[in-house]
């Protein structure tokens, strides 16, 4: 076993251990084995200084070392000693037998959006897409003999709606929605990853047998899924259940309405692995002019603008700017105002409005701002599209 094996698993006992006396109110040995918990995440992040999750073992080290604290002011200095002579005799030495009582649902988000197919501005190859792949399906599985994608990743630019589109969709087959990040699955219980993402998928598969559809949305799928080169045990097992439940689902998934939903800023760091298991691949674009007009006219709906804002001339100088760009660009420009209003002393009387907000302001606020997007990055899209689009 290697090193980093052997430090994550040892991570993974006193951690379980730990959390299971804290429970119990032996405080003292907890707090024993809490600490051997941050010494042996400590140790992997320094044996590996470049692994990509030792932001995610530093924060748990870091919640370990404030749980300490808040027991310490209940524990006696003869409960201390005890607990450290009953640590170094056996008595409280760290299993994996520990389950953590720890529920896969913590780990998500099962709300159903509120996110109508109208507030997906623009996107309408994305949307036409998605609507084959589940929507369709869903309403009439009858006309699908060969069954239809239960993978789905869309890619593209930061802030121009992936997630919004997959809540759209949730909602538009009134779906469960378990909506989930790499950082979620790796860090809430240390050792029990690869556990939590083998329930996730059981509840999805639950939920769809009970004839409610089920979409697993995975946000910064390339996290989870990237091609990395020094990977330690915990990941390795993790991607590897990933793709056994994938696989579970697109071939042996039958009627079963159950979808991933994978959203990447990065689809070049995937692994081809992964790539291959979303049978459909979307590139979400920034929006084009139309789109943006649709955008601002949207986002100003709910503002109190001068008759001189000309939005057709904002689409126009708005362009390479993403969705959430556009809603900054119109949210800044009401901050300001209402940093203005404050400022002059009205804001006190109940009575008063701020004056409505102009061109001027808007084209201010267009001027000391910047695409998030750069056309290197654009570029970089357009090619991996090119490589392994399927529409």
């Amino acid at each position: 076993m290697s090193a980093s094996n052997e430090l994550e698993k040892a991570a993974t006992a006193y951690a379980l251990d730990a959390v299971r006396l804290d429970k119990q109110g032996q405080k003292g040995r907890a707090i024993t084995l809490y600490q051997k918990a941050i010494e042996s995440l400590l140790q992997l992040v320094q044996l590996y200084p470049e692994y990509g999750l030792n932001k995610v073992y530093v924060q748990r080290a870091i919640a370990y070392q404030e749980r300490i604290k808040a027991l310490q002011g209940a524990v006696s200095s003869n409960e201390m000693n005890e607990a450290a002579h009953n640590d170094n005799e056996g008595g409280g030495g760290a299993t994996m037998e520990g389950n953590g009582n720890g529920k896969s649902e913590e780990l998500v988000v099962t709300e159903k959006p509120n996110i109508s197919w109208g507030e997906v501005v623009g996107l309408d190859t994305a949307k036409k897409a998605v609507k084959e792949a589940i929507v369709y399906p869903v309403q009439r599985p009858d006309l699908f003999p060969l069954g239809w994608p239960r993978g789905i990743l869309l890619f593209g630019p930061p802030g121009c709606g992936k997630t919004l589109l997959a809540a759209a969709v949730a909602t538009e087959i009134d779906a469960n929605f378990y909506s989930i990040d790499a950082a979620s699955i790796m860090s809430k219980w240390l050792g029990e990853a690869e556990q939590n993402v083998s329930k996730l998928f059981g509840t999805a598969r639950k939920s769809a047998i009970e004839g409610k559809p089920a979409i697993v949305f995975v946000d910064e799928l390339d996290s989870l899924m990237g091609a990395h080169t020094n990977e330690v045990g915990g990941e390795i097992r993790v991607r590897n259940q990933f793709l056994k439940e994938m696989d579970g689902i697109v071939d042996k998934g039958k009627n079963l309405h159950v979808y991933v939903i994978g959203a990447t800023n990065k689809p070049w760091d995937l692994d081809w692995a992964f790539i291959r298991r979303f049978q459909k691949r979307i590139l979400v674009p920034l929006a084009d002019h139309a789109t943006r007009l649709s955008m601002l006219k949207l986002y100003s709906s709910t503002l109190a603008i001068d008759s001189d804002v000309d939005l057709h001339e904002l689409a126009r100088l708005a362009e390479g700017f993403s969705g959430s760009d556009i809603r900054d660009v119109c949210q800044s420009a009401q901050l300001k105002l209402i940093g203005e209003f404050f400022e002059s002393g009205k804001a006190m009387d109940k009575e008063a409005k701020p004056r409505l907000l102009t061109m001027d302001d808007f084209r201010q606020i267009l001027e000391d701002r910047k695409p998030s997007v750069s056309l290197d990055m654009l570029s970089a899209y357009s090619r991996w599209f090119e490589a392994f689009k399927a529409l």
